[in-house]
């Protein structure tokens, strides 16, 4: 990912190896700023509070997380409470477990004295296929962009691509170039011109304050909208296509992903704008079949919703409290609040899953022709 021209990672191991760097992203847009976390209690604490997120890059954390505790104690009762507590932090991605469960899996026949150098490298291995299959996605993705773009009267032929997302599902959502954005970040670096419409995604603004931010240091012309206006433009063919994120994807093909994504699919459907969802293989639950009945909805702070966080303006008058950071209620006192922090979509109102492996029917048949022996 480019920040000022720099290429950056969400996620590194230190040099001394003993911590792991990240970007905190609750800073964001108005201020870059990096944290080193050096136990897994601290992990544990980024991952629940939204230091990181997006459900790759808290699979990826929390492996990491595992090997900071056996830097501590790398005896069995601490790798069970570790994995306990990080599985924990948020309990709707499937990644989180996925990612926990590997790096358990590889650590515990081995002796004490080797399983925090296992986790390193496990935990590094599934930040570098991260990438890998994220870039794969924005390859599959890019050429459905191009067909659809050729594929348009002529009178629009040259005329920017309009593709709407919800939340963030770039490069800050996992190690590097993201899932849903991916095919964004590869249509611009292939001369595609295309233009975002970015939902703001209350109540935490993933939208505006993450996928804004990202965009713009890329150089992707955007614009950034309330979460409401997207089926307005679509009733006016201002959409050539939605695409977004899942965090947990059932195996007949439901997904789940940040609250308003079921709005926006369901009024894509309407207007006949096809609606794709970016996933790679650790997304998928294969264990889990209906996704309204069986995903667990994490439910967030009701204070997430009653109150927003900004950098505060100037009234022109050079005031000392200009530009900083701060936290304004918006409700009235007494009113309570709910936040519930996904919804999910129903297979029948995607058009298809774009993975790593190439695209997919929102289907069981359509995923299992994929992945049948990872199933």
């Amino acid at each position: 990912m480019n920040i000022d021209g720099k290429a950056w990672r969400t996620i590194w191991l230190e040099p001394d190896g003993r911590a792991v760097g990240v970007i905190d992203q609750t800073q964001l847009p108005h201020r870059f700023t990096t944290r080193s976390l050096s136990s897994c209690a601290e992990a544990a604490e980024a991952i629940r509070t939204m230091v990181v997120r997006g459900a790759p890059l808290i699979g990826v954390t929390g492996a990491y997380g595992l090997m900071l505790a056996l830097q501590a104690d790398p005896g069995d009762a601490s790798l069970a409470a570790a994995f306990e507590a990080l599985n924990a932090t948020r309990p709707t991605a499937i990644n989180l477990r996925w990612a926990l469960e590997r790096v358990r899996s590889k650590v515990q026949p081995l002796p004490p004295a080797e399983r925090a150098e296992a986790a390193q490298a496990e935990a590094a291995a599934i930040a570098d296929e991260d990438v890998a299959m994220c870039e794969a996605i924005g390859d599959h993705g890019l050429r459905i962009f191009q067909e659809l773009a050729a594929a348009r009267p002529a009178e629009r032929q040259g005329q920017p691509f309009n593709v709407l997302t919800h939340c963030n599902a770039g490069w800050l959502a996992t190690v590097d170039w993201g899932t849903a954005l991916a095919p964004i970040y590869k249509a611009h670096r292939a001369g595609l011109p295309i233009h975002v419409w970015v939902d703001e995604t209350r109540p935490r603004n993933q939208g505006a304050s993450l996928t804004a931010f990202e965009l713009g240091q890329e150089g992707v012309p955007h614009t950034v909208i309330v979460d409401n206006a997207g089926g307005h433009l679509m009733q006016h063919g201002q959409v050539d296509a939605v695409i977004v994120g899942t965090d947990r994807t059932t195996r007949r093909g439901d997904v789940c992903n940040k609250i308003g994504t079921y709005l926006k699919a369901l009024a894509a459907h309407d207007n006949g704008v096809p609606f794709y969802v970016a996933l790679p293989a650790s997304t998928i639950d294969w264990t889990i079949d209906d996704g309204v009945a069986e995903i667990p909805i994490e439910a967030r702070s009701a204070e997430e919703v009653t109150a927003i966080q900004g950098r505060l303006l100037g009234g022109g008058g050079g005031s000392s409290v200009e530009g900083q950071l701060a936290t304004v209620q918006l409700t009235p006192n007494g009113s309570p609040g709910f936040n519930p922090a996904f919804d999910v979509t129903p297979a029948r109102l995607v058009t298809a899953l774009i993975t790593e492996r190439g695209v997919a029917q929102a289907s069981e048949p359509g995923l299992r022709q994929l992945y049948d022996h990872d199933a």
